[in-house]
Order: C-alpha cells, then sequence, then structure tokens
C-alpha cells in the first residue's frame, strides 16, 4: 500500500509535515514541563505558607492555655477558703490540698486542676503543699524562670507567667502568679503535661498534622511526645526528622509530606521541638484541573497544527515538483523548454520565474561557453587550457612532424604590478602580447598567455635552429623598452624551449617540459635554456632534500668545519668560524650552497643552526680540556633571528658542555636584519645581555648598514671578502676597508676580513688597522677533528712590506 506523500519522509511534504510536528511537540513539552515545574514550585511555596501559618497558630494556641491556666490559678489566689487553706497549708497532705482546691473551683476548672500538678511555693521557694507528690521537681525550675521572666519584663507589674519545662523525660506547660494575700506570699504553680490536645486544635483550626517530639541528647533519636498521628505513623515522622533545615521532605508511606522543624525548648542536652506537617500531593493535587487543560489544549493544538501542515505542505510540493521537472530537462540541456510558471506572487512564483531567467541565461551564456573555458580574458590569447587543446590538436593532425614549444616567463613583472599597479600591468600584459604575437613566423604558430606573467608559444614544422632563432629575435625585441602612459618599461624574460619529438609528444609533457627549463632560464638569468632531463632530476631531488636533510641530522651526517681567525698584529689564532658540511651517503661531501638556501627558504635552517651551535659548542669543549683558547663564530639566518627564544636555545646548549656565553660570537648578516628590524633588534638585544658576542658578517654589500648599525648591540664587524680580495689592485677598494676599519673602531668595533688570499692581503690589513683575518692563505676550512692539531702546530708566517709600502702611500 503506498503511503501518501505527507507520511512519506522521503517526500518534501512529509519532511515538512515531519518538521512542524516535530517543533510543535518539541514547543509543547517545553511549555509542559515548565508550566509543571512553575505549579510544583507554586505548590511549594503556598505549602512552606501554610506551615508557617501553623506555625503562628499553634504559638497562639498554647499562649491561649497558658492564658488560661493563669486565670485557674488566679481565681485560686483569690478565693478566700483557698487563701485560708493557704495559710494552714504547711504539712498539709496532697490529697487533702487537692480535695480543698476541687471544692473551690467550678467542675470545668477543676477537670483542669486533675490533670495538672498544683502546689504552694513559700517566698524562699520551699514548697508548702502540692496535689501531687512529684511537685519538688518543678519547684526547683521555678526560680530560674522567675527570674527569666522578671528580667524579659523588666518594670512590668508582676503577674501571672507561663513557661516550658522538660521533667522526667515529659514535656509540661509551667505557669505561676505571685500570692498577694497579705501574710502569705509566695507563689501559685500549675504544671501541665503537654500531651496533642493542642495539636488536635492546630489540625482542627487548619488540616496540619503536628508531632511533640523530645531528643534526650545530641545525637540521639527523636522520641514522640504528643501527636494526631497513629503509632506506627508517628515513628516514621520521627525517623525522618532533619533539624538542619526548617522546611523538608519526607515520605509517609505512599504519600509525599513537607515537614516544618520548629524548636520549643532546650534544657541541657534535651531538646523539646514540634514538627507541622503537610501533605505535599493534596496540594499538588488541587492544581490537577489546571493541568488536564493544558493537556487536552496541548493535543487539540498538535491535531490542528498537523492539519493546516498538511494542507501547506500540499500548497508548496505541487509547484515545486513542477519545477523538478523543468530542472530535469535543463540538466539534460533542453534550454527551449519554458518553464511552467503558474502567475502567483508568491515564493514559489518567484521561484519559477528565477528558473525561466536561468533557462535564458544559460541558453545565452551556452554559445560562448567554450570561447570562455579556452580563452584568456585579458589578452584574448588561449589560455593555458586553449593552448594545450591547440597542441593536442597540430600533433594528432602532425604525428610525424616536428615542432616547438616555448614558455617565457617575464622578469620582475610583480615588481611593476607592486610599483605601478595592476592597471599598468595589466595594460604591458597586453602590449606583451601584441610584440609576442607579432612575432610569429607561420600561420600555422600559436600564441597563448598561460597565467600571470607567463606566455607559450607554438613554433610548428620547427627544429632546434628555428626555436632558438624565435628565441633569440624575442630577446631582441624586448631590448626595445616599451612605454606605457608616458612610463617607461624596459623588458626581459627567461625563456624555456621542449622540442617534439625529441622531448616528448604529448601536450602537457611538452609544456611542462618547456615550463621547467623557462624556470631554469630565470634562475640563470641567461635568456633560454632548451629542456635537458637533468633539469627533472633536479626538480626531484629539491623534493626529497628536505625529508633527506631531516635523515642527515637524525644520522650523523653533518660534519663541522672550522675556519682559524688570526689576529693581524701578533699573528696568534684567536677564534675560528663554525661551517658546515654534508657528508651524504650516496654524493658524498655535499656543498653547502647546495643545500643551506633550500634550508633557508623552507625553515629547515634553524634545524641546521641548533646542531652547529651544539657541535661548536662541543668543539669549544674539547679545545678547552687542552688548554686551548678558542672562541668559535656561528652563522645566524634571517629565521634563526625571528625566534625570540633562540637567546635560551642557545644557552641551554651551552650549559650542556660547560660553556659560557663568551665560547660563542654570533655572525649575523644586514640581510637578515632587514627583513624585520624590530623583532631581529629585540632577539639580538636578549643575546647582548647573556653576555655573547655578536658580529655583522659581509659588512658593505647591503644597503641599509649605516642607518642600523649604531642601533645594533654589536661588538665585531666582518669586511666582506669581495673588497678585501681586489684593494690589492683596486685603490678604490682598499679605501673602502680603510675607511670600513675607521669607522668601525670610531663605534667602538673590532674589524674582521674575510678573503685574506695572499701575504700581501695580512700586510695591508695590518697596517690599515684590521684586527683579525680570515681567508685560505691562512688555512681553508678544515674537518674539527683535524683543527686541534692543526692549531697545536700553528706558526705565524714571516710577514714583510711584500709591495704593500707602495699601496699604503697611495692611500696616504
Amino acid at each position: 500500500m503506498k503511503l501518501p506523500a505527507f507520511l512519506h519522509l522521503r517526500r518534501l511534504e512529509g519532511r515538512i509535515v515531519a518538521l512542524f510536528l516535530a517543533l510543535l511537540v518539541l514547543v509543547q513539552l517545553t511549555s509542559w514541563m515548565i508550566t509543571y515545574a512553575n505549579i510544583r514550585r507554586s505548590t511549594e511555596v503556598a505549602v512552606e505558607a501554610e506551615l508557617k501559618t501553623g506555625q503562628r497558630m499553634l504559638g497562639h494556641l498554647l499562649a491561649q492555655d497558658a492564658q488560661q491556666r493563669v486565670a485557674v490559678l488566679r481565681q485560686l489566689e483569690n478565693n478566700h477558703g483557698i487563701r485560708s487553706v493557704l495559710a494552714e497549708a504547711a504539712g498539709m497532705p496532697a490529697t487533702e490540698f487537692a480535695d480543698t482546691l476541687f471544692s473551690a473551683l467550678d467542675s470545668k476548672n477543676s477537670q483542669l486542676v486533675d490533670a495538672s500538678v498544683i502546689a504552694y511555693v513559700s517566698a524562699d521557694f520551699r514548697l508548702i503543699t502540692a496535689t501531687r507528690l512529684q511537685a519538688e521537681a518543678f519547684v526547683a525550675l521555678l526560680p530560674a524562670l522567675i527570674q527569666a521572666k522578671e528580667a524579659e519584663d523588666a518594670g512590668n507589674e508582676p503577674s501571672g507567667r507561663a513557661s516550658l519545662a522538660l521533667v522526667g523525660g515529659r514535656a509540661y506547660q509551667l505557669v505561676f502568679v505571685p500570692v498577694k494575700a497579705a501574710g502569705l506570699g509566695g507563689w501559685l504553680m500549675m504544671a501541665v503535661d503537654l500531651q496533642s490536645e493542642p495539636l488536635r486544635e492546630l489540625q482542627t483550626l487548619s488540616g496540619l498534622r503536628s508531632v511533640f517530639l523530645l531528643r534526650p541528647a545530641e545525637g540521639q533519636a527523636w522520641a514522640p511526645l504528643g501527636s494526631v498521628l497513629d503509632a506506627a505513623t508517628t515513628g516514621q515522622v520521627a525517623g525522618q526528622v532533619q533539624a538542619a533545615e526548617p522546611t523538608f521532605s519526607l515520605q509517609l508511606g505512599e504519600e509525599e509530606m513537607r515537614g516544618l522543624y520548629v524548636p520549643l525548648l532546650r534544657s541541657g542536652d534535651q531538646q523539646l521541638a514540634v514538627l507541622l506537617l503537610r501533605s505535599f500531593d493534596q496540594a499538588f493535587e488541587s492544581y490537577r484541573t489546571l493541568r488536564q487543560t493544558l493537556g487536552t489544549l496541548t493535543v487539540l493544538g498538535i491535531l490542528a497544527f498537523a492539519l493546516g501542515s498538511v494542507l501547506t505542505a500540499r500548497r508548496i510540493s505541487r509547484p515545486i515538483k513542477t519545477l523538478a521537472d523543468s530542472a530535469e530537462r535543463l540538466g539534460a540541456g533542453d534550454y527551449a523548454t519554458p518553464v511552467a510558471q503558474d502567475g502567483s506572487a508568491d515564493e514559489v512564483g518567484d521561484l519559477a520565474r528565477a528558473f525561466e531567467a536561468m533557462r535564458q541565461g544559460i541558453q545565452q551564456r551556452d554559445a560562448s561557453l567554450n570561447e570562455l573555458a579556452f580563452q584568456d580574458q585579458l589578452t584574448r590569447l588561449p589560455n593555458r587550457a586553449g593552448f594545450v587543446q591547440v597542441l593536442e590538436r597540430w600533433l594528432a593532425e602532425h604525428p610525424e612532424a616536428p615542432c616547438a614549444v616555448l614558455t617565457l616567463g617575464l622578469d620582475r613583472f610583480k615588481h611593476v604590478n607592486d610599483v605601478q599597479g595592476h592597471d599598468f600591468g595589466d595594460l604591458l600584459l597586453q602590449k606583451v602580447a601584441q610584440r609576442l604575437q607579432a612575432l610569429l613566423p607561420a600561420s600555422e604558430d600559436a600564441l597563448a598567455r598561460l597565467n600571470g606573467d607567463e606566455f607559450a608559444l607554438l613554433l610548428s614544422q620547427a627544429d632546434e635552429s628555428a626555436a632558438l632563432a624565435l628565441a633569440d629575435a624575442i630577446h631582441r625585441d624586448f631590448e626595445r623598452p616599451l612605454r606605457i602612459k608616458d612610463q617607461t618599461v624596459d623588458l626581459s624574460a627567461g625563456i624555456g624551449l621542449a622540442l617534439a619529438p625529441a622531448h616528448g609528444r604529448e601536450a602537457k609533457q611538452l609544456l611542462s617540459r618547456a615550463t621547467l627549463a623557462m624556470f631554469e632560464a630565470k634562475k640563470r638569468q641567461n635568456g633560454s635554456v632548451f629542456y635537458s632531463a637533468s633539469l627533472d632530476a633536479g626538480s626531484q631531488e629539491s623534493l626529497s632534500l628536505l625529508s633527506e636533510l631531516r635523515h642527515a641530522v637524525e644520522a650523523g651526517e653533518l660534519r663541522l668545519y672550522l675556519q682559524p681567525k688570526v689576529d693581524l698584529q701578533s699573528g696568534r689564532i684567536i677564534s675560528a668560524e663554525a661551517l658546515v658540511r654534508w657528508q651524504h651517503p650516496e654524493r658524498g661531501l655535499v656543498p653547502p650552497m647546495q643545500f643551506i638556501p633550500f634550508a633557508e627558504q623552507t625553515g629547515f635552517i634553524r634545524a641546521l643552526t641548533a646542531w652547529v651551535i651544539e657541535a661548536s659548542a662541543a668543539a669549544w669543549a674539547q679545545a678547552r680540556a687542552q688548554d686551548l683558547a678558542l672562541r668559535i663564530s656561528v652563522n645566524l639566518s634571517t629565521r634563526d633571528l625571528l625566534d625570540q627564544d633562540l637567546p635560551a636555545k642557545i644557552q641551554a646548549m651551552l650549559d650542556a658542555h660547560g660553556a659560557r656565553s663568551d665560547a660563542l660570537c654570533l655572525e649575523i648578516t644586514e640581510s637578515a636584519i632587514m627583513d624585520d628590524p624590530q623583532r631581529a633588534l629585540h632577539t639580538l638585544q636578549q643575546l647582548q645581555e647573556r653576555g655573547f658576542k655578536m658580529s655583522i658578517d659581509d659588512f658593505g654589500t647591503g644597503y641599509s648598514s649605516l642607518a642600523y648599525l649604531k642601533r645594533l648591540p654589536v661588538h665585531e664587524l666582518k669586511i666582506d671578502k669581495s673588497f678585501v680580495m681586489a684593494m690589492e689592485s683596486d685603490l678604490g677598494d682598499a679605501k673602502i676597508v680603510r675607511s670600513t676599519i675607521e669607522l668601525a673602531h670610531n663605534l667602538g668595533l673590532s674589524v674582521v676580513a674575510e678573503g685574506v688570499e695572499s701575504a700581501k692581503a695580512w700586510r695591508l690589513l695590518a697596517a690599515l688597522g684590521c684586527d683579525e683575518g680570515q681567508g685560505y692563505f691562512i688555512a681553508k676550512p678544515m674537518p674539527q677533528e683535524q683543527f686541534l692539531d692543526w692549531l697545536r702546530a700553528w706558526r705565524a708566517p714571516e710577514i714583510g712590506s711584500i709591495g704593500a709600502d707602495t699601496m699604503l702611500s697611495q692611500l696616504d
């Protein structure tokens, strides 16, 4: 049997109905729970108020009973016959005294006297006579009670008083009045056993049930003294008393109750209290009609909502089904059939009109879709996909014919964009496209813009010489600068070339290899490069280089080399520069230029720096153990200076080898500082505070040295070897070296010259006041294991003038 659509959860109608009903049920259940909780809270408040009222009513009842008993004692005290009896009461038997009292009172008060103990006490609180023998215990309490009442009513006329007392495990209400008859004095006292009579009166007035409770000592169980409940129920109540909280819950059989604990008296360790009880279930039951009404309204609301949701779902789903059929036709490529519309002004009608507008738009754009997919919108040339399509078609039509693919990447295009703006860059690309288009020799040749500043050319029926001739023609044409918006732009480019069939017969492969050659041309800055298999190998090698470097550190393949620095005045070796070499298991000793730049780009340089510092600290410790004084210079990269934790890391590595901060000299380059001057300066200041000596390496090759030199916390300046090596023959370089030395000394810095390749250079530098020298004339970098032996055997060579005087005289 097929279910109606509104009952099928996979249909829109069913989901709408299910969602609406689920939301309604959730709201109704939430409302019901909140209402239920509020009713219980209101019931709690009402019950607590009833218990508080019952507490006040019980107090009034006890006070009325006390007043009634005080009135009885007043009647006795004012009775002339009783006064005579009181005057002769000393030694009177209890039975005789009681009979006398009974005869003096009416029948109602006689019953009250019969249920009580009445005693006459002298002014000094001696028992004169009493109706019962156990009156002594009550008389003993009288002085304290009288004193408390007199203190409470200070300044008032003494009158009858009432108090509660615990005697013999029972609770009593004590009332006493002074005897004012002439010549008598003393007190009349009455003690009435506090049982369940006031509790019954309270139940009659308020409906509350209650129990008098006594606890003989702290920690013992409560014992009932009087109750309106049966004995079993009274025992249950006594076992559930919670004296810590005035109002608490308790259970009597199936009935949930609320109790109010009211303390009445504490005498020594004994405690007297009354527990007032109110049935919570009965109070909550009074709201049954409200709950039933809410339940009925909830059910009716769900039914009405269900009917409305079904009608609404049908009204929505039918036109949507029609639109779904139209969408299927559009998906199948039928853009000619209009979308059905019923002319309604609601959201479904808006959707139908939107579908029709979409159909018309797709129909209009379908004709130009291929053009947009395969054409660059800026230059109107084929894009990458279009060029691949053209190349594939040509290769398919000429399976045996040769061709060449050239890819061209403009130099400094990003700089043009940054300086002149993107609009200017777009104009430049359009002009370049026009120039390249004019250089194509045949109609079958093709030009495309791949992306950004990269272009591709297909040279049909071309061999290696024809391809190279076109590349040369492009370079010559680019020698003519472009003029755009009164701005002159010099053009240059790197061109990569790939040949078919020599380098492949697949379009994407040829394009990829030509692009690889183009990158190599830009890297070498030599114009044009033909693809070769070595370029692929180099690319693959760079992809695996990072993992190999990580393995090299972990496997101990790195080697520490040291190149000494000599004091040019004394000829002593006082320090050495730490250099890293990679002893690859297959490639042998890898030069640093093949992996250091890559480590800089990937951020792995930090791991290499940490390795060099660790190895240098170990080398320093080894030299110190052989009584050789040595400071080792370590190069820091840009990424090292941006690490704010670098000072702490270096210190930890030195501490591990027992080395001090003066064991190292940290060399930094100008470019490393300029990348992020603020962060670099902060790191250098931290290093200075820890006592590290710092040196500026390759000084003179940057462009902002003087601006930051006065701010940098450095101690040493290294002159780049390009100046030192040329100063023997170039007076200009010699002047630069002299000026740099003087500048550094004026700033309080020592100077190290790199590139000391001859004795003449040593002599010149020493004469100019240079402090240290480093170069192949002194020693080449050597493994750390050989360095200490070399250092012990070092003897400074004899350095004469060796032609240096002539150069010095020219400088003067």
